[in-house]
């Protein structure tokens, strides 16, 4: 178990990480946009599976392979950035359903909601190089197993990760909801929460190791 001191460390310097917004709250804030509060909130847990299992190749060793492989970390990268553009192009497409049509239309059900946002979370090469950095900064080898502690660590950041972009979420979802009074523009922000997938993906696409 991590000793209380790298614990407290850790989850103050995850937290003031994870309040600065950055590509996790624009793709909820996306997703919000495009498919309501409650596929934001399903997104937001689809994305934080994705992230629990690089905190667990992390912890097993692998996730250096991706950090220090130009080549690995391109291929992840580059699928991660896909997923987002078609994420993108798909909210686009369907601007104009119903609104009581949603999730229908735009991702078919609740669990495809959940695996297209694990995609993203899974593929996202810059989480992988931030736990292969920053964990065994906090890990005490003589207090127990190092991969045992990562996990723990991980978690923690997991947890309050999915707290903030859950409150992004609503927060998005709650003002789309006031916005989805008129069908023109509904359609607006879903078309503008395409946009932002798209450019997310973009982003993702150029992302540097360094």
């Amino acid at each position: 178990m991590v000793p209380v001191p790298e614990l407290l460390a850790f989850t103050l310097a995850a937290a003031i990480i994870i309040l600065i917004p950055g590509p996790s709250v624009l793709f909820v804030i996306g997703r919000a946009l495009v498919v309501g509060r409650r596929g934001a909130l399903l997104s937001v847990l689809g994305n934080a599976a994705g992230v629990a299992v690089q905190i667990v190749a992390v912890a097993a060793g692998l996730g250096v392979l991706v950090a220090q492989s130009v080549v690995l970390f391109t291929v992840l990268k580059i699928a991660g950035a896909l997923v987002l553009v078609w994420l993108g192009i798909q909210a686009i497409r369907h601007r104009r359903a119903r609104l009581d049509d949603d999730v229908a239309a735009v991702s078919r059900t609740p669990s495809r909601l959940l695996i297209e946002s694990f995609w993203v979370g899974v593929t996202n090469p810059k989480t992988v190089v931030f736990f292969v950095a920053a964990l065994p900064q906090f890990v005490v080898p003589a207090a127990g197993s190092p991969a045992l502690q990562m996990l723990e660590l991980g978690a923690i950041f997991l947890v309050i990760g999915v707290a903030c972009d859950s409150l992004y979420a609503i927060a998005a979802g709650s003002a789309r909801d006031w916005f989805a009074t008129s069908e023109r523009r509904i359609s607006a922000l879903r078309a503008g929460g395409g946009v932002a997938l798209i450019g997310l993906g973009g982003v993702m696409a150029l992302t540097a190791r360094s």
